[in-house]
């Protein structure tokens, strides 16, 4: 029996602010910080002993996940993985999800938002929120640096990176990543073997930790949010 712990970054800045926010490195709000606080206590209090952690190379999973090892006690070195990412969102980084709903219409941002293999426009290289232009990503090769991503992009990176570097680690560990909405639910997409109009309703509140309980040979026997008051559909529990 081994136990996976996904968790959304804390509520952030641009999250509170309604922007697509997707590669741009923004902090946690207030909120954000004591709902990281919050996961780290619910988990202490279900005593797993942790044995390793990943997370995105982004800030706000970076800080989530900081807050959350202060609450365990817990000084054990981490692991960032760009492939851990948000969603890439294109040209509508930056842009605020209300005032584009009404400009282009509510359904059209549904459908950038929640479809498996739309993409919105690339964002153009000279913008500041193109990875080109942030320093987190310099140390990536600029041909793996996204213009824009549909989900099916991102799950395809985030899958691909937790088949080779944390599915063995599973086997008789337990793993703790801190990441984001997009990358979360391309995770829950293969591990609970959910179609693309289930992942399209998946939603992931953040910092609230998701508890996945392994039996052998990765079957499932349970699965449950930590936080109850916060806890959203999981679909297939």
């Amino acid at each position: 029996m081994s136990f996976l712990i996904l968790v959304r970054h804390g509520q952030s800045t641009w999250n509170l602010e309604k922007k697509f926010t997707g590669w741009v490195d923004v902090d946690l709000t207030e909120k954000g910080i004591l709902e990281a606080k919050k996961a780290g206590f619910l988990l202490k209090n279900k005593n797993i002993k942790i044995d390793f952690y990943y997370t995105s190379f982004q800030l706000r999973a970076n800080n989530t996940l900081k807050i959350i090892q202060q609450e365990l006690d817990d000084k054990k070195t981490f692991t960032k993985a760009w492939q851990l990412n948000e969603r890439h969102y294109g040209a509508l980084t930056g842009l605020n999800k209300i005032e584009m709903s009404k400009k282009i219409g509510e359904d059209k941002i549904y459908e950038f938002r929640r479809s498996w293999d739309l993409r919105p426009d690339p964002l153009k290289k000279e913008s500041p929120y193109h990875p080109l232009n942030i320093d987190t990503y310099k140390r990536i090769p600029r041909e793996l640096l996204p213009d824009t991503e549909s989900l099916k992009d991102t799950y395809e990176r985030v899958i691909n990176f937790f088949e080779e570097h944390v599915k063995e680690n599973l086997k008789n560990n337990n793993v703790l990543i801190s990441a984001h909405g997009n990358s979360i639910r391309a995770l829950c997409k293969n591990l609970f073997n959910l179609d693309n109009k289930q992942i399209s309703n998946l939603e992931i509140p953040t910092g609230n930790p998701m508890l996945i309980e392994f039996r052998e040979n990765f079957a499932i026997a349970k699965c449950e949010y930590l936080d109850k008051e916060r806890a959203k559909d999981l679909l297939v529990f």
